[in-house]
């Protein structure tokens, strides 16, 4: 099906720091020959196919590929032999031997001529297409139907007090407007979490480095919640040996904090208790928050970052399971990392770390 090699042409040897290793999705380059000069490490995972079986090999014998109908993709593509005008053919789904379902893109770089210098492919996973797709009608689901809630109550209110105020009494009519602003925070609310949800899936986080007190935050965070309410025997705070000199972002660490404390005082029961120390393995910090409660099913550990993801109660414990996936985004933002396991009393315990840092990452 291929033809044969140029002697002239040298193989390209694929290195450690090969750029196009780099990229999320699958590339196969070919030179004006059709040999395989570039067949990156994603190429090599969808394909299961080696580097070294595919590169200086015609790129037909090393990705033969066949549509719908079983026809030979390249055979119908002809891209050597075809319109010298072609510059790119449009995604469509295709199938390797073994029957694996790949989106695939073509593009040409021509010569003074027209004729053809290198014709690149461009490979994405169709299942992962797939998941994402239904990943996405879900957040429209979900979003849908966290803001009806909200914004029925608001409608009504509004409605009913436009209609009918000289009826109400001063009480009746500040009840119902409380509830009108509870309602219109619970949408902000949404909103700020689907915007931090867009930055953290777009890697356009904001970073402020500064020295942070970790210590200073987490009692700061204790604080709040007992002025807005929560008994102070709720919560148990430690700080257990000296922590470096921390850069982080103050105003993304007190959110991280908030979220961890909101999620024990919620789906937790018992005592919450935050732990700040120093991180034994590497310079930084250790923070945990951990719980009485019910705890996490182990078959649900990988699950607890996810989006949407609700924790024992579901519904009936209100949030919008966004929390825990910005905790997740914004621990990584600061080049750490978060886990979640059984705490020694039952319930769940999140820990996570956040390297030092230094002033000269500091924006």
């Amino acid at each position: 099906m291929g033809g044969e090699h140029s002697p002239h042409v040298p193989e390209r040897v694929p290195s450690d720091d090969d750029p196009a290793d780099d990229l999320p999705d699958g590339l196969l380059v070919a030179d004006r020959d059709g040999r395989v000069v570039v067949f990156n490490s994603a190429a090599r995972r969808m394909t299961g196919i080696a580097a070294s079986a595919a590169l200086g090999r015609d790129f037909r014998d090393v990705l033969p590929l066949h549509d719908a109908e079983g026809r030979d993709w390249w055979k119908c593509l002809s891209p050597y032999e075809g319109l010298t005008i072609r510059t790119r053919h449009p995604e469509r789904s295709l199938f390797l031997a073994d029957g694996h379902e790949l989106l695939v893109t073509a593009g040409y770089r021509r010569d003074a001529e027209g004729r053809v210098e290198r014709f690149s492919v461009c490979l994405r996973d169709a299942a992962h297409r797939a998941r994402q797709e239904r990943d996405r009608a879900d957040l429209v689901s979900t979003v849908a139907h966290e803001l009806r809630s909200p914004l029925t109550s608001v409608k009504g209110f509004t409605a009913t007090l436009l209609a009918k105020w000289t009826r109400f009494n001063d009480d009746q009519k500040r009840v119902m407007l409380e509830t009108v602003n509870a309602d219109a925070d619970r949408v902000t609310r949404l909103i700020t979490e689907l915007l931090d949800v867009s930055r953290i899936e777009a890697g356009r986080l904001e970073m402020h480095r500064q020295v942070v007190d970790l210590a200073g935050e987490a009692r700061k965070v204790i604080a709040g919640r007992v002025a807005a309410g929560d008994p102070e025997d709720r919560f148990r705070f430690e700080a257990r040996g000296e922590l470096p000199e921390m850069w982080l972002d103050p105003d993304k660490v007190d959110q991280i904090l908030g979220n961890l404390v909101e999620n024990a005082v919620r789906h937790g029961a018992g005592t919450v208790t935050i732990v700040v120390e120093p991180d034994a393995h590497k310079e930084g910090a250790a923070v945990t928050v951990r719980d009485e409660g019910e705890g996490i099913p182990p078959e649900a550990a990988q699950r607890v970052f996810r989006q949407f993801w609700r924790g024992p109660g579901g519904n009936r414990r209100g949030g919008t399971g966004l929390g825990l996936y910005i905790v997740k985004g914004l621990v990584e933002a600061h080049g750490g990392a978060i886990t979640v396991r059984r705490g020694p009393e039952g319930g769940a315990e999140f820990r996570f770390t956040v390297p030092a840092g230094a002033p000269d990452y500091a924006s």
